[in-house]
């Protein structure tokens, strides 16, 4: 979401090379340039303000290390700044708490509160070994209750019986008394919201807090919202104290001012970030590994982990016992595309390795680059289980025969086979100089 920020910014701290020293002047000229590149990212203006002198400050204390030039010397000051706006430290969910740990969801109708919840209660559930227990308290939005509990159902998580007619208050209350005879060590409560701010809803969100004492309440902001979004979370959070702060929507195109200022105003952290309408697809919140991907110097951590949850172990190593005997086979192509495909949009994940980021974006749309892996995956489905394993039967009456099955050309079956030919010599050179896959042991 940070592109276009993360292009002018990369423009304006080029100018910096090249220059014997960091000055005055070359400081000035080049903080100028950054305060418009920040408030055009919608950055909260007293946020924008506060932190340039901060890195005034820094840049014009500091000798200039003889390893590094004025420019790499401004962007490492830059980058510590950057990180410490947006909260220096992760900050993970209270859950150390005689349980059941209670979470409250709040936030504006539309601000994507409901499948948040849903998408945490994934999430405690795969990675934390969790029992969630989802509950439904917008009594106002009958489709509401159903969402959620059709989201329950899809993860497999209890969801508490609420119906329209239920007072939120009692539906908080029970369900916390539910989850302590159930075993459920979690409770989510998804809290009503409103179009916008009024004093029946903090009425009743604070009601819900004063009945079940959460050891989370989470505000739900839409980050495509901007500005908006950080001025209602204020609002929010002098109301109820609210603990942290969700932001969905960070794989859209937003100029991300929410994520720069939200921190700074509210005092309240970022502690998860929605990446996608999957339900898998919520991150916890690094500020150093944000300020990374802003200042192109990608986010490999990020990148390592998300493998990691999407190769499958057992079949990682499988893979790695024949890649060591050279038997790579198309088999094990189409499964490396299928991991690389949980790994969430083929954009964001090339995005994430250093240097790779501005390459990306130059290429204006990504979906041609999603739609040949569709196809790739198509092709070699088409492909007979003797043909997956030795390529080498592949002649033209077969390719013709898997072409139409595929509803593809011949010349797209050429290049797959072509590609899967480069992959494997790749593999193989890897292999002989000791490289491994992620999950590979």
């Amino acid at each position: 979401m940070f592109d276009n920020l993360t292009d002018k910014l990369a423009g304006t701290f080029k100018k910096l090379r090249g220059q014997g020293k960091l000055t005055d002047r070359n400081i000035e000229d080049t903080l100028k340039e950054v305060r418009k590149h920040l408030l055009e990212a919608d950055v909260n203006y007293r946020v924008a303000k506060d932190f340039l002198e901060a890195v005034k400050k820094k840049a014009l204390g500091q000798e200039v290390m003889k390893s590094l030039s004025p420019g790499q010397q401004f962007i490492k000051i830059f980058y510590k700044e950057l990180t410490d706006l947006m909260g220096a430290e992760i900050s993970d969910l209270n859950l150390k708490v005689a349980p059941p740990a209670v979470i409250m969801m709040t936030g504006l109708q539309g601000s994507g509160k409901t499948t948040t919840a849903a998408k945490i209660a994934l999430m405690l559930k795969t990675e934390k070994k969790r029992s969630p227990f989802l509950v439904p308290a917008d009594v106002y939005r009958p489709a509401a209750i159903d969402q959620l509990k059709v989201l329950g159902d899809r993860i497999g998580v209890q969801v508490f019986d609420s119906i329209p007619t239920m007072n939120p208050v009692d539906i908080a209350r029970e369900a916390v008394a539910q989850a302590k005879t159930r075993g459920l060590d979690t409770v989510l409560i998804d809290t009503a919201g409103r179009l916008h701010i009024d004093e029946e809803l903090m009425d009743e969100l604070k009601n819900i807090k004063a009945a079940v004492s959460p050891s989370e309440i989470l505000f739900v902001a839409d980050a495509m919202t901007g500005q908006d979004a950080v001025t209602v979370a204020e609002t929010f959070n002098h109301a109820i104290d609210v603990t942290g702060v969700v932001l969905t929507k960070m794989d859209g195109d937003a100029r991300g001012g929410a994520a720069l200022s939200i921190k700074s105003v509210t005092g309240k952290p970022i502690k998860l970030v929605g990446v996608g309408e999957k339900l898998e697809a919520i991150e916890a919140f690094y500020p150093e590994r944000m300020a990374s991907r802003i200042l192109e110097m990608g986010d490999m951590l990020t990148l390592i982990e998300r493998a990691e949850k999407a190769v499958d172990e057992e079949k990682a190593a499988e893979m790695e016992k024949r890649l060591r005997k050279n038997d790579f086979t198309m088999e094990d192509f189409r499964e490396a595309l299928y991991q690389l495909k949980k790994m969430g949009p083929l954009e964001e994940v090339l995005g994430l390795i250093p240097g790779i980021g501005a390459q990306v974006r130059r290429i204006k749309d990504m979906t041609p680059a999603e739609k040949e892996l569709k196809k790739i995956e198509a092709i070699i489905n088409s492909m007979t289980a003797k043909e997956r394993r030795n390529y080498n039967l592949l002649n033209g009456s077969r390719r013709r025969r898997i072409a139409a099955g595929s509803g593809t050309q011949v010349q797209d079956v050429n290049r797959v086979v072509k590609q899967y030919q480069q992959m494997k010599k790749m593999l193989k050179t890897m292999n002989t100089r000791g490289f491994s896959f992620p999950g590979m042991k």
